[in-house]
């Protein structure tokens, strides 16, 4: 496998060129990421963009810091108020209700300022030139908005852009190229405050929404330590609360930890014997861990001054040997059904030359998001308010200025000290799954970074816990996973439904290896 100075990994070409170029131009691993971004919001609106939110870890090569880019609900977005305006019990998944405060702008800036070596207007100009002269449009993104056309059938702002297109034509967004322009020139109070915020104020006004310039003008960042949890002989980082990050410790805790005999005292506990022979066991036993721990999740997750349950305790050991001793080896568990997050979202990893890992996620949330598009600046806005909840007694009921349950998980790994891993994945509720499934191809297996995102994989679909699983899953193992009670339903050999994953590894022997999935249309670059 080809070894890298410095290297980055996108779901799209195009923003993985943008990414190398400023790496072979002296700028870090962070402006990489963040150039690579700019350019995934103008290339891939179907799963990130202006609109959005942003999270990341970043080493510097002495410490590690996560960053929560996640916008708030509008300070007037009571549960009643929601339910007054949508005229019904439940969050609508479009339109302006469920608009929440695009982080990922202030998250950009507020990145570059402690990270950066490169201004935002020089790391845009990638992204301008993208917008102003315009790019093919590949197949993936033809399905994407095939896909899209119906949600949004009734936004005209987003038809007249996105709606007719195909594969070999040529999008040219002039009206995005201009707002870069104006973020790179004024900064990020431009868009909460400015001209932008404005503009995106009177379009979810207009519309019967309660985002308004007040909520964009008090967002604020989040700089956060980590959550960790060990796994074979890595410590795994996650983000806390309000994203999903605890539930993949969970999961790798239960793994980590099952006991050396199942209970008719065959070895298929044990972590090593799991991951290089029985691979039905293995399987069964890391779908049984997530099911527990994304139902953990559904139950307890959502901004962390609002939960009931702490995120640590999930961690506990009590807590987490009840949960093993749960799992049973010869049978799929019966768990009551939880509440599908959907996700349309673009992961990104970059390392460069003085050691700096970053890991950075950004997203829509569903696709193009809410399919409001502010008329004339070009920015899709995202329905991330479409994972709250509405029910009065759960964690993550919608309020006044809170931020729901985030799946946008950027992940980390470190052997000791010293960073090994920067990986993720799009997917919504597959995002845990597929943290857990690359770990084991990784650490278990020993794969390198291409391999690792390359193989089969498989997802829970969390409102039945039913198995989707890719065809090339050997034929033995589904039937293996039905005998134990699974629902599995065979789909293809490279599904979008199972994220789009990319992995940058530290060799032992210096500089990085690094894989992106073959399901985007994105590459790793390095030099």
């Amino acid at each position: 496998m080809t070894r890298f100075s410095a290297c980055v990994a996108s779901p799209h070409r195009h923003a993985s060129e943008a990414g190398l170029a400023v790496l072979r131009d002296g700028g870090n691993a962070l402006d990489a990421a963040i150039a690579t971004n700019l350019v995934l919001g103008v290339v891939t609106p179907y799963h990130c963009g202006y609109g959005g939110d942003v999270f990341a870890m970043v080493w510097d090569g002495e410490a590690v810091r996560g960053y929560l880019g996640a916008g708030a609900a509008p300070r007037d977005a009571s549960r009643e108020e929601i339910v007054r305006r949508a005229g019904a019990e439940q969050m609508p998944l479009f339109g302006a209700l469920p608009v929440t405060v695009p982080g990922a702008v202030r998250g950009w800036f507020d990145l570059l300022e402690r990270y950066g070596s490169r201004s935002f207007g020089d790391l845009a100009r990638h992204a301008v030139a993208r917008a102003r002269d315009g790019f093919e449009v590949g197949p993936l993104a033809e399905e994407y908005v095939a896909r899209a056309r119906m949600l949004y059938a009734g936004e005209e702002e987003w038809t007249r852009i996105f709606g007719d297109l195909l594969a070999g034509d040529r999008l040219v967004q002039p009206e995005l190229a201009q707002t870069i322009e104006l973020l790179a020139s004024d900064g990020p109070d431009a868009f909460y405050g400015g001209p932008i915020g404005q503009a995106i104020a009177a379009e979810i006004g207009m519309r019967g929404g309660l985002l308004d310039l007040d909520d964009l003008r008090a967002h604020a960042g989040e700089w956060v330590a980590p959550l960790e949890a060990a796994y074979r002989d890595l410590r795994v980082l996650e983000l806390p609360p309000p994203t999903q990050g605890v539930t993949v410790l969970e999961a790798l805790r239960i793994l980590d930890g099952l006991p050396q005999n199942d209970r008719d005292g065959s070895a298929v506990g044990d972590p090593g014997r799991l991951a290089a022979g029985d691979e039905v066991a293995r399987v069964h036993a890391s779908i049984e861990a997530v099911k527990m721990a994304l139902a953990d999740r559904d139950l307890t997750v959502t901004e962390s001054r609002w939960m009931t349950v702490p995120a640590s305790r999930l961690l506990r050991e009590d807590v987490i040997a009840e949960r093993r001793a749960r799992l049973d080896p010869s049978a799929a568990v019966a768990a009551p059904p939880g509440r599908p997050a959907r996700g349309g979202t673009a992961f990104i990893c970059a390392a460069d030359a003085g050691g700096m890992m970053v890991s950075l996620i950004q997203s829509n949330w569903i696709g193009f998001g809410s399919g409001i598009v502010v008329s004339g600046w070009g920015i899709g806005l995202q329905n991330r308010g479409s994972a709250f909840s509405l029910d009065p007694k759960h964690p993550n009921v919608i309020a006044p200025r809170k931020r729901t349950l985030h799946t946008l998980i950027p992940g980390m790994a470190f052997r000791g000290a010293e960073p090994v891993l920067a990986f993720g994945s799009m997917g919504g509720d597959g995002q845990a799954q597929t943290h857990v499934q690359l770990l084991g191809r990784l650490v278990d297996e020993g794969l390198d970074p291409s391999a690792a995102v390359d193989a089969p994989r498989w997802v829970v679909r969390v409102n039945d816990w039913s198995v989707i699983a890719e065809d090339r899953i050997p034929a033995e193992v589904i039937e293996g996973l039905r005998t134990r009670g699974h629902r599995v339903r065979v789909t293809g050999s490279y599904d979008s439904v199972m994220g789009h994953a990319h992995v940058i590894a530290r060799a032992p022997s210096g500089g990085y290896e690094a894989g992106s999935d073959p399901r985007a249309e994105g590459t790793a670059l390095g030099f």
